[in-house]
Formats: structure tokens, C-alpha cells, sequence
């Protein structure tokens, strides 16, 4: 079986045509071909000669997804997408529109292992992880069918991304050198993989880190997220401080507001407890309802974001955006997967 040439960095371009005989420089053209150009065939790569390009597809394919069912909000213009791979699985990328540009959320993983209560992405679990390709493809496609440079990435779509992380360091690389996408323009979230973020913490990048909190208590987490009954909030802070001494960079917090679970008064003062003082930042959601579990957008959303800025918390509160297109992770590939089976 041939193996798909997009995904490669620039050192493996590099090394392919060293390997076939060619120049170390035919390397970067490749490159380019592949991710600046937008190449869908080796035919299309016209300053290599006939020989090379006839070398290359017998050799190598050049293979992307194909985009199956896309959803837009009327009121905010969000686009959610539907991605089916090369296998048939499913993924899904969602295309939000800033004042800073144009930001794609991608995912890293087909399922998810992490069993978060309040997320219809691991509903069903994990099935694989994405290779480097298989995420950059996601800007590759719609970028194109769009029209559209996509300035911003967001990597906190189906998946976690620390559970992949060899092939999310190297797309965060690709993405950057090949696509373009400065690092600081590049967000990575996680729900909590304490030796993941001690690994990043030494990759010398400069993306942004973001962590989902949800809750400033051990127990509560727990119950709320698997992960914290392997790597508690002590552990997890400790590592994110050292992220930070590291790094110099802030770290925004997520916390998704739940009807009488994470949004009373003794939360308001425990995530006081935690910020104040610190350069981190706080990213207050409404959460996005999901059908299948009990957990509630709170009521509070507005109240308990006023009192934390009156507290001096550096707060902000995510923009509402795609409500009317399932907008929680997850939702859209469940849909496609239901469709399948009825196929």
C-alpha cells in the first residue's frame, strides 16, 4: 500500500527525494507543493520533470478527505463540517468568524478516550488517532473550499490532543512552516494530561495553552472528568505552573458554567482563590447542551462572570457561536455515524 506524501514535514520532504536520487533542495519544493500550493496531484508539481512526478506517484499518494455534510448558522456565520477520511471515519472542523479572522477548530482523534460527562465526543470512545496528515487536512480542505486563509487554530476538537501527541507536535510544526499559521496563533486545549503538558512544556513553541477546568474542586472534577482520578488538581497546577515558568506563556482556564453544579457561590470564590494574582486567564461558556447527559447551561452565566471582573479576575466569556448547528463537539459525526447505520 502506498503511503500518502501529505503530512510530511520538510526535513522527511527532504530526505524522500535525497532518497530518490534527487537534489536535498527538491525537497522544499515539495513542500511547498504540498501545503503552500495546495497540490491535489503529483501532475500539478510542474518545476519537478516528468521522470520525478511519475517516480512520486508510483511510489506515494497524494490523498485528502472529502468534506460530506456542512452546517451554518444563519446568525453568526459559524460553519461545522463534516469530514469523512480515507477509512470512513468521521471528523468533524468548525470554521468561526473573528474581527481577528477567520479560526478553524480542528480535530485529532476519530472518538475520544477521555469520557468527560458533559461532552458528546467520547460518547462511543476513541477508535483512532488522527495521523499529522489527516489534521492538517482539515485547514487543506477548507481553506479551499471556502476560499478563505485561515489565520487562527484552534485544536480542541474531537479528541484530546496530548493523547496523540506526536502527530499534534508535528502538525503544530507543519501548520506553522507550512501552512503559515504563527504559533501564537495556534491554541492547544487539554483536559488535563499532566506528562503531555510537562512534555510540551520543553518543545520550545510559543502556542497558547488551554486547560479544562470546569471545577476548582478535586472531588468535583472527578466526578465530572475521568482524567482527574489519575492525575488530581494538585498535580495538574503544579505542572501548569511549570508550563509557565517555562514558557512565559499564559494559561487561559475553560470553565463551562453547569446549572447548580459549578456555578455557586463557593466556586465564584475558589476560582478567586486561583487567579488572583496571576497573569492566567479565565474563559467562561455557556455550555452547549447535549441530549444525552443531564448537565445544564447555567443561569447564573451573566451574574457569575460580573462578579469575578468585579473581583479582579482576568475574565472573559466565550462568544456564543453556532448554536443552531450542533454545536458541541461530537454532535455532527454522531449524526453521520446514525446515518451509516441506517445505510
Amino acid at each position: 500500500m502506498k503511503e500518502n506524501i501529505f503530512g510530511k514535514n520538510l526535513k522527511e520532504c527532504e530526505t524522500l527525494m535525497v532518497e530518490h536520487g534527487e537534489a536535498k533542495y527538491r525537497g522544499g519544493q515539495l513542500f511547498q507543493w504540498l501545503y503552500q500550493k495546495k497540490s491535489h496531484d503529483f501532475s500539478e508539481m510542474t518545476n519537478f520533470s516528468n521522470k520525478l512526478r511519475e517516480n512520486l506517484s508510483q511510489n506515494y499518494t497524494l490523498i485528502h478527505g472529502n468534506i460530506i455534510r456542512t452546517q451554518e448558522d444563519s446568525q453568526d456565520g459559524t460553519k461545522k463540517y463534516l469530514i469523512e477520511l480515507s477509512d470512513g471515519e468521521c471528523i468533524e472542523s468548525v470554521l468561526m468568524h473573528y474581527q481577528h479572522g477567520a479560526s478553524l477548530c480542528v480535530s485529532t482523534q476519530a472518538g475520544c478516550n477521555m469520557g468527560c460527562k458533559f461532552c458528546a465526543s467520547t460518547q462511543g470512545g476513541k477508535i483512532r488517532d488522527l495521523t499529522s496528515g489527516e489534521i492538517l487536512d482539515q485547514i487543506f480542505l477548507i481553506e479551499e473550499v471556502e476560499k478563505i486563509r485561515v489565520s487562527n487554530i484552534v485544536i480542541m476538537g474531537i479528541g484530546e490532543p496530548l493523547d496523540n501527541y506526536v502527530e499534534v507536535l508535528k502538525f503544530i510544526r507543519i501548520a506553522n512552516t507550512g501552512f503559515g499559521i504563527g504559533q501564537r496563533k495556534i491554541s492547544l486545549s487539554t483536559c488535563g494530561l499532566v506528562p503531555g503538558i510537562r512534555l510540551l512544556a520543553e518543545e520550545n513553541l510559543q502556542i497558547n495553552l488551554a486547560i479544562s477546568l470546569h471545577s476548582v474542586f478535586q472531588e468535583q472534577r472527578k466526578d465530572l472528568m475521568p482524567i482527574a482520578n489519575k492525575y488530581d488538581l494538585k498535580e495538574l497546577l503544579a505542572a501548569i505552573d511549570d508550563y509557565f515558568i517555562k514558557t512565559g506563556r499564559q494559561i487561559t482556564y475553560e470553565y463551562a458554567l453547569m446549572e447548580g453544579f459549578n456555578d455557586r457561590d463557593v466556586d465564584i470564590n475558589g476560582l478567586v482563590k486561583l487567579l488572583r494574582g496571576t497573569q492566567n486567564h479565565l474563559n467562561l461558556i455557556g455550555l452547549n447542551e447535549v441530549g444525552e447527559v443531564d448537565y445544564k447551561e447555567s443561569s447564573r452565566l451573566d451574574s457569575f462572570f460580573r462578579e469575578l471582573e468585579k473581583r479582579g479576575i482576568n475574565v472573559t466569556m466565550r462568544r456564543k457561536m453556532g448554536r443552531e448547528i450542533d454545536a458541541a463537539c461530537g454532535q455532527l459525526r454522531k449524526k453521520g455515524n446514525k446515518d451509516k447505520v441506517i445505510v
